[in-house]
């Protein structure tokens, strides 16, 4: 009989910690997420917030841009105003060795299939995205980075992103690097092949809405952008030959409140999913890491997306460990090469 009573008085205590667990989380009404903003933010609206919204009642507003100096900031402070903050692969690298993540609750998660790069213990892959060359409609069309380099045969001004991180790959190819042999990068080398054209650069942007923009004032004649800015704009035109292919992660700072980021896991439930990431690819001709994505995207767009088949064979592929490695060293080069333009 005691024994009968304890095992009662056992499952009420546990029933009770329940819905006192369900009652914490029912509490949650908004979190804020940090992501890069523009086009990318309003696919995340669209395609992933709202159908959260709708199955939990949970209202997710947007800030933007991000980065990891916002991140460092947060965790410092010990004020999370953003439960998941959007980061490139290499920052997501940078940001771990910096203790400035926590581990995500996978089990919560539950997500659909997801490619294995993106599927990170501290990182959520939810959009592949490609830095590209572009130019106004009607240029020669540019097939290799030693053409974006060949001022000769391709005249006319170029812009490059202020970002080493992107631009020392794309020097490497233009030097003849193969795509499978970037990396290590051969830091040296990639700044030689960049004081040949760095004359002829005159931009270096910062933010990803700039090169579409001055290759349409007719500022600049090619450009690399990325590749969620340029396709689907009538007045310009691309390739996705050897263009450099990255994966964007959202992550959870250090310190964030357990109850909040466990109402976050459910918006990567939704980012997991192949028919929510095909309708983000609406807005933006970004992919998600969905291996079942490909068939749901529009037949006649594929060649729209980085990831598909015919793109992705043709381009070189990020390391992002190796970057966020050396990335005091090639920042402070980056440094030396732009003071002595």
């Amino acid at each position: 009989m005691k024994a009968t009573n304890q095992a009662l008085i056992s499952m009420i205590t546990a029933a009770m910690l329940s819905c006192l667990g369900g009652l914490t989380h029912a509490q949650v009404k908004e979190f804020r997420i940090l992501e890069s903003g523009g086009p990318s933010g309003e696919s995340i609206e669209s395609a992933y917030i709202k159908p959260f919204t709708a199955r939990t009642g949970v209202k997710v507003t947007r800030e933007s841009p991000t980065s990891l100096g916002k991140l460092q900031a947060m965790v410092a402070s010990k004020n999370i105003t953003s439960i998941l903050v959007e980061l490139g692969s290499t920052n997501l690298i940078q940001a771990r060795a910096m203790d400035l993540i926590e581990p995500l609750d996978w089990k919560k998660i539950n997500p659909d299939p997801m490619f294995p790069e993106a599927k990170l213990p501290d990182g959520f892959g939810y959009q592949y995205f490609s830095t590209i060359m572009a130019w106004p409609k009607g240029a020669k069309p540019m097939t290799s980075w030693a053409d974006f380099w060949n001022v000769k045969d391709f005249p006319g001004k170029r812009a490059l992103p202020d970002y080493p991180g992107y631009t020392l790959p794309l020097a490497l190819l233009a030097d003849g690097v193969k795509p499978e042999d970037l990396y290590p990068l051969d830091i040296e080398r990639a700044f030689k092949s960049l004081n040949k054209i760095k004359n002829n650069v005159a931009v270096w942007w910062k933010a990803g809405a700039q090169s579409p923009q001055l290759l349409e004032d007719k500022e600049v004649q090619y450009a690399a952008s990325w590749s969620g800015r340029i396709v689907g704009n009538p007045n310009l035109e691309y390739t996705y030959k050897q263009g450099f292919l990255q994966v964007s992660y959202f992550a959870v700072p250090k310190g964030a409140s357990p109850d909040v980021k466990e109402a976050a896991m459910g918006l990567l439930t939704e980012m997991s999913k192949a028919e929510n990431q095909a309708r983000a690819a609406e807005d933006v001709p970004y992919t998600g890491a969905s291996p079942e994505i490909q068939g749901k995207l529009p037949a006649d767009r594929l060649d729209d997306y980085p990831t598909s088949p015919n793109n992705r064979a043709v381009q070189a592929l990020g390391d992002p460990a190796w970057t966020a490695e050396n990335a005091k060293q090639i920042e402070r080069r980056w440094q030396e090469f732009k003071l002595g333009m």
